[in-house]
Order: structure tokens, then sequence, then C-alpha cells
């Protein structure tokens, strides 16, 4: 019985995303269809599987590798800040610019969460809902990371100021909740400790992370298909902090939380996550959900009138706790986008499961009341991505043009200038000269600046851009002026070098920072070499019909998919792709990786959709 149980259950796992694919359910989670699917297939409706220590093993497994998977989803580049310079022209644009930045957002509007939570859970008291107003303020807190995450995916939201806020919105709901649970639980529970033993968690989480730092640095040269060192140190991480936590009187589910942070702050790359998303995702998590709702009996809790009070009025009290979230996002968004914002936080099933989990364990909840709050819960996943994609918009922010600072008006640069400005560029030039100032300034948007010094460009706000362009004739200028617009932080920093003999001194210098260096004279060569080998190649470049792009592959809705699949492979031809310092030859089933740099040959309109579609982070 026991394996044919877990034989239902993997196929209930298998054919769930193939019929939600075929109906085109996409309004509902994943998560939230297997746990309808495990009460259709448990007690409550066909009685199919039952718990028993197999499927609780698996079950418990899923919880862990969820939490785990949670931890590697914080973008911790999210709490970073760019340095703004207290110059009379960026006191301007950051006056311009909102005032509130994610992580202010963030903090401020989970504090009201918390608050509101603590309110409630003692409202339930009162009312005489619940008995512990603690443990229902934990949960009234819980967002659920993972279904925000894949909302947000799928608008293309977490590069975008709003995508973000939300994105540590329900990070908070995540840690604050689960630090909370785990107090709680050495408190309260039978088997408590010391409360500072929990902080060894923390120290032996700092002990693996600077053992391991090297670990991505040199695990290449040794693995193999045989070994996968890092999925072992994966499980080796995760199932360290797991036994500590509970030696010390925490839950499991920190551990592997804090676990999943160690992972992420190791940076692996993008192949690593992928692999722990498939096993956790393709054999663990779903088995967790399914027993979660294996487990309700809706039979006899429905049969109860006092559950039929308790599921409404947890559904309002999860709606209730997040409320504040739309006042506080109003301070940056427009109406909609905050009642979108406020409609995703409210959603929870992750954390919920977790703490019912524990709290069953501490008999501190019965199970009438826990599947009052899992439906209940189950309710906010079905609603809030519903009104979340009727209600969200493109915010005017998210719409700005990549901005590109040339300094250096001349022969060379006003060209590139002038053809950029018709697209989805906002160009302004920058000179020292006022002859060519005067020359120029009624054909592009040029200042005149009284030096081309770090100190002065810094000033006049040259630096307050996407990419900076070094077009001078003097390339100790642009040396000097790359170095500095890099430290400032600009994002992508080009440098023109006439003079070979200056460049060969500094140009390991420079590529070690970043900085992308251009020498007209090799690129003459290069070009007057492919002409002769390859004579469409001087048409190719100047056609105005069709060119050469470039575009680095962020969108991770496209990673792992072939060239073949792409839905515009018909209006494009990839030439080539570079990744990991060295070109690949692409054919129609290369998979494509993050962060690869495709260079491509397209019509201009359809080259500039593509650079935006796949060059959005998600």
């Amino acid at each position: 019985m026991n394996q044919l149980s877990l034989l239902i259950i993997l196929t209930a796992a298998l054919v769930t995303p193939l019929a939600m694919a075929w109906f085109r359910l996409s309004v509902l989670p994943t998560a939230v269809v297997e746990i309808l699917v495990g009460i259709l297939l448990g007690p409550s409706v066909f009685n199919l599987i039952h718990a028993n220590a197999t499927l609780n093993l698996l079950s418990n497994t899923g919880v862990i590798f969820l939490l785990f998977l949670s931890g590697m989803e914080i973008d911790f580049s999210l709490f970073s800040r760019r340095k703004v310079p207290q110059t009379p022209l960026a006191a301007k644009v950051a006056n311009s610019a909102p005032k509130h930045s994610p992580v202010f957002l963030a903090g401020t509007a989970y504090t009201g969460i918390v608050v509101s939570s603590l309110l409630l859970g003692w409202a339930c008291v009162a009312l005489k809902l619940f008995a512990d107003p603690w443990l229902a303020a934990i949960i009234f807190m819980t967002i659920s990371l993972g279904i925000v995450i894949a909302t947000l995916k799928e608008k293309e939201l977490l590069s975008k100021p709003f995508g973000q806020t939300i994105l540590l919105i329900a990070a908070l709901g995540e840690i604050v909740p689960l630090l909370a649970l785990t107090l709680y639980a050495a408190i309260f529970g039978s088997h408590n400790q010391s409360l500072w033993l929990i902080l060894l968690i923390f120290l032996a989480a700092g002990v693996l992370f600077l053992r391991f730092k090297p670990f991505f640095t040199f695990y290449q040269r040794i693995n193999k298909s045989t070994t996968q060192l890092d999925i072992r140190l994966a499980f080796f991480l995760i199932f360290s902090l797991v036994v500590l936590a509970e030696s010390v009187g925490a839950e499991g589910i920190l551990g592997a939380f804090v676990a999943g942070i160690v992972m992420k702050l190791l940076q692996p790359g993008e192949d690593t996550k992928v692999r722990l998303d498939a096993i956790g995702y393709g054999f663990f998590i779903p088995i967790f959900f399914m027993m979660s709702g294996a487990n309700l009996n809706l039979r006899q809790l429905l049969a109860q009138p006092a559950t039929l009070v308790l599921i409404p009025a947890f559904f309002v009290a999860y709606l209730l706790a997040k409320v504040i979230v739309y006042g506080v996002l109003r301070l940056r968004f427009k109406r909609g986008n905050a009642l979108a914002g406020t409609a995703i936080s409210s959603v929870t099933i992750t954390m919920v499961l977790a703490v019912l989990q524990v709290a069953k364990s501490m008999h501190a909840v019965t199970s009438q009341q826990s599947g009052a709050f899992l439906l209940a819960a189950v309710l906010t996943c079905v609603c809030g991505p519903l009104l979340f994609n009727l209600s969200y918009s493109a915010e005017a922010e998210d719409l700005k043009k990549s901005v590109v600072h040339f300094i250096g008006t001349n022969l060379l640069t006003v060209p590139v200038a002038q053809q950029l400005a018709t697209g989805w560029y906002d160009i302004t030039m920058y000179t020292d000269k006022e002859a060519n100032y005067r020359t120029y300034n009624s054909e592009v948007n040029d200042q005149l600046i009284p030096d081309l010094t770090a100190a002065t460009a810094e000033a006049a706000g040259v630096f307050d851009a996407d990419t900076v362009v070094l077009g001078h004739f003097n390339a100790n200028k642009n040396y000097e002026l790359a170095k500095a617009a890099k430290a400032y932080g600009v994002n992508r920093v080009i440098v023109r070098f006439e003079d070979r003999n200056v460049l060969d001194e500094r140009e390991d210098e420079l590529t070690d920072l970043g900085i992308e260096v251009y020498n007209t004279p090799n690129v003459n060569i290069a070009m007057l070499r492919s002409l002769i080998e390859t004579p469409a190649t001087l048409r190719l470049l100047t056609s105005t019909t069709s060119t050469v792009y470039e575009v680095t592959l962020r969108n991770r809705r496209y990673t792992d998919q072939a060239i073949r699949q792409l839905p515009f492979v018909g209006d494009i031809t990839i030439s080539q792709i570079f990744r990991e310092g060295h070109f690949v030859r692409p054919t129609g089933e290369t998979l494509l990786k993050f962060n690869d740099r495709l260079i491509f040959t397209s019509t201009p309109a359809t080259a500039r959709e593509l650079r935006r579609e796949l060059g959005i982070l998600n």
C-alpha cells in the first residue's frame, strides 16, 4: 500500500502540470493546484492515498528543500546602494527621481504587516476563534515567496523597482515568520533549549560560507558528470544546518533556509541552480504539497459548523494583515499597481504549511483549526494572482529609455549618437571644445563643460548614465575618465583608444575593471579582412534594413531553451554565442544559458524589441 500511494502521487505530479498546460490554467500557481489534487486524492474525496512513513519522510524532505530553494531566491544586491554624489546636477536628478527606495518601502510595509498581524492575533483570541495570539500572528504575517517570484517572473518585473519592492516584502514574509516560529518553538516547546544556542546556526553558516567561498572558482576544473560536486555541496549544507538547528532546539526548516542563503552567497553557476530546482520541484516538493492536501479531511472539517466560520474569518485576517501594503506602495507607485502589490503580498501557503506542521507537533493547533488556516491560505493563492494580473500595468519610470552619455563630440561619435537617438536611447554628448560645441549642438543634444577632468565630469552629471562612451581623441583623458566612471558605478563604460602603444600598457587593467576597449585601427583591420573573406560583410553592417546586433540574455524565461524553440527565431539569424569567455557556434539544438551574449542579424525594429525582451533581468 505504501508503494501504491507513492506511485499514485508521482503519477499525479506528472499529470498535473500537463493538464494545466492542456487546459491553459495559468491563473492558479502550480503549488495550489497540487494541494487541490492532494485533497481530491485523499480522504476528502477519492480516498486513494494515506499518510505513511515513506510519504511522511519524502514530504518532510520536500518542505526542507522548498525552504532551501527559497533561501537561494534572496537577491542581496537589492540591499546595495549606488553612490550618489552631492553635486548640483546630481542633487537635481535625485530630487526629480522617486524618493523612496525599494528597501525603504519593503521595510516600512512589512513593519506594518507585523503590527497588523499581532493585532489580528489578539482579535482572534477576543472573538474566541483561536486561543494562541502569537501563533496566529506568525501565520497571518507569512507571505509565499515562491508564488510571488513566479508571478513577478511571468510579468518580467523582478528587475524593476516595483518588482524589487514586492520581492523584498515577500522575502521578509518568509524570513521574519521563520525566525518568529523558531523563537516560538524554543519558548513554548516541550524540548526547548537556551535561545542563545540558536545563534550557533548562524555561526555555523558563517563558518561554512568562509570554508567553501572559493569552491565555485575551481570546481569546474575537477567536476565530472559522475561526481556533481555542486549538488553534493548543496545537500551537505542542507543537512548540516538542519541537523544543527534541530540539535539546538530550533526548527529544521530554519536550518534549511539559512543553508539556501549560504549557497546563494557562494555564487553558484546558473546550471547549479537549474539542477537544484529540478531535484526539488521535480520530486520532493510536489510530494510535500500533495500530502499537505491529502492530510486534510474536508468531510470531517466541513461537517463541523465552527469550521465554516473559521475559514472566512481566517481568509479576511490574511487580507487585513496586508492592507497596510497598499498605503506604503502608494508613496511611489500608481493606484492600480499598489492594489496589485497588496493582492500578491496577501498570497500565502508555503510558510503556513511549515508553521502548521510545527504547531501540530507541539499540539498547539487542532486539526479543525489547521484545516481552516490552510483552506483560507489556498483561497489567497486563488484570489491574489488573479487580482494582480487584472490590476497591474507598467509604471512610467519602467518605460524610460536607456541613458547613454558620450564624452567627446567629433566626427566619429556624432553620427553614432544621431542613429542611437532614433531608437530606445536617451543621448547626451559632452565636449570641452567650444568650436565643436558650436558646430554640433544644433544636430545633437550637446553640452559644453569647462574641462575633461573626472571631478568636472562628475559635477556635470556625465556619469549619471547607464552607458558612458569615452570617444575623445586624447587617450590619456579617456583612460582617466573611464576609470572614474567605473568607480562611480556606471554599468557599462566603453573607451576609445587610437594609440595602440597607450592601449598596450593599460588594456589588461581596464579589462579587469570591466571596461570595454575600442581601438579604431584594430577594428579597421578586422573589417577589411572580413570584407576580403566575406564580401557581404560591409553591405550587412551598413544596410538600413538589416545589421548585426548583440544582446546579453538576462531573461530566465528563455534560458535552457533550444534556439529552434524561440518564438522569434524566424525573424533573426544568430551567428555566434559568447559564453564564459569563448565563442559557441550555435545550431538549432543549442541551449541558451543565462548571461549568454548573442550576436545576431535582424532589422533595427526587430532588434530593439528583441534586446528589450531578452535583456530584461527576470
